[in-house]
């Protein structure tokens, strides 16, 4: 019999101190119910990441007149531990788009990053990792993870376990950089470039490849690992300016040459901050991404069944106008969730990959400006966790979405 897929939300009820909170199922369509954020105040650029334990993790930049700290918390029986520090400077570079993350290897380890400037250019600055050996507990001296020396721009960065090391993609303006100017977004006299290294534990750097040596300036990169190898999506960039989503892949030893998910012909001047995501379960593979050819503003999701050699047609997700800012999950091996945003609210919906959908609902509303950034998503074993900025209180809130398989 087919595996179906009962959504639950979490309700709170009034209970005696011996009680357990019941769980209650309600419409899919209500809100899913926010529970309390470690995040203090003034805080922005969340991250999600789920261990093989099932452990979430939630890291975010907090700022005050003087400094920005990096901190992190870990979701336990449904209460986050008391928030940590990560790393703490005065001359970071903090964006809105491009946001620290943390991960776990297969022993626990952690590894997470920071972006710090290299110079007094607005875009100068370097990508500095950080590890931690003892489950979080100190953190060692960071180190720079390009070796290029060059005074430019690097981030927009992606960081997924692999093995007992972690693989990371990244974009790289070695290429691009205007000496003593720092260039910037947009107005880069070379070609911004991605490239992908694996780290072990310590943050020592194994290998490094280029991916692609031409790439659009400022839109995130994703990465997943599936059976066959390493994975990254990203948003290229032709010599005429078209900027659609390629993927790269690591096969029997080598990369693949760049190819299209799909040829949305999107052709922009600029870079449009609007990066995919990819998930990946064994060699399935999904992808979702935001596209406007024609000014037609679309969130398209694609799925793979050959760890990304091919993909089906893509399957519309918004409603409406959106913004895109999309991020995605595995529920099990035929189904995704996907987020993305439509003006101030973020909407998620589920798509199977025979190419059906559910209705969407909403996640939580919000802001379409910068500040209140990417809305970010995890799964664990029962539950959808989701974290997003609340620009009008310029904190981080959190939402859980309880499911079951029957």
């Amino acid at each position: 019999m087919r595996k179906s897929i009962s959504v639950f939300f979490f309700a709170a009820l009034l209970v005696s101190c011996d009680s357990k909170p019941a769980k209650q199922e309600v419409d899919i369509t209500r809100s899913p119910l926010a529970i309390e954020s470690p995040a203090d105040s003034a805080s922005a650029e969340p991250y999600l990441f789920t261990d093989k334990n099932g452990i979430v993790y939630l890291s975010w930049i907090e700022k005050d007149s003087l400094n920005s700290t990096l901190k992190y918390s870990s979701l336990h029986n449904e209460k986050w531990s008391e928030p940590a520090v990560i790393a703490s400077g005065n001359d970071w570079f903090v964006n809105w788009a491009d946001y620290p993350v943390i991960a776990t290897d297969e022993s626990n380890n952690l590894i997470s990053h920071f972006l710090q400037k290299s110079e007094k250019g607005t875009y100068t600055y370097d990508v500095k990792l950080t590890t931690s050996n003892d489950q979080g507990k100190t953190w060692g001296a960071p180190s720079i993870l390009h070796d290029d020396g060059k005074k430019a721009e690097h981030g927009f960065v992606s960081i997924v376990p692999y093995g007992e090391n972690y693989f990371i993609s990244w974009l790289d303006g070695r290429n691009a950089a205007m000496e003593g100017g720092g260039g910037h977004h947009g107005g880069h006299h070379g070609q911004m470039t991605i490239r992908a290294a694996i780290i072990d534990k310590s943050g020592k750097k194994i290998n490094e490849w280029e991916l692609d040596n031409r790439v659009c300036d400022c839109c995130q990169t994703s990465a997943a690992i599936t059976d066959n190898g390493p994975v990254v999506v990203y948003r290229d960039r032709s010599d005429s300016e078209i900027r659609d989503i390629s993927i790269v892949r690591f096969v029997n030893g080598q990369w693949t040459a760049p190819k299209s998910i799909f040829a949305d012909n999107w052709k922009i001047e600029g870079c449009p901050v609007n990066g995919p995501r990819i998930a990946a379960t064994g060699n399935n593979v999904a992808v979702a991404w935001f596209s406007s050819p024609d000014k037609n503003a679309l969130v398209n999701v694609a799925f793979s069944k050959d760890g990304g050699a091919a993909f089906s047609d893509p399957v519309k997700v918004n409603d409406d106008k959106t913004i895109g800012r999309v991020d995605i999950e595995w529920m099990n091996e035929k189904t995704v969730m996907v987020t993305w945003m439509e003006g101030a609210v973020v909407k998620a919906t589920k798509v199977y990959n025979d190419g059906k959908k559910d209705s969407s609902f909403i996640v939580a509303s919000t802001s379409e400006s910068r500040s209140s950034g990417f809305p970010q998503m995890t799964k664990t074993e029962n539950s959808m966790i989701f974290a997003w900025t609340d620009d009008k209180k310029k904190t981080i809130r959190v939402a859980s979405l309880f499911i079951k398989e029957n």
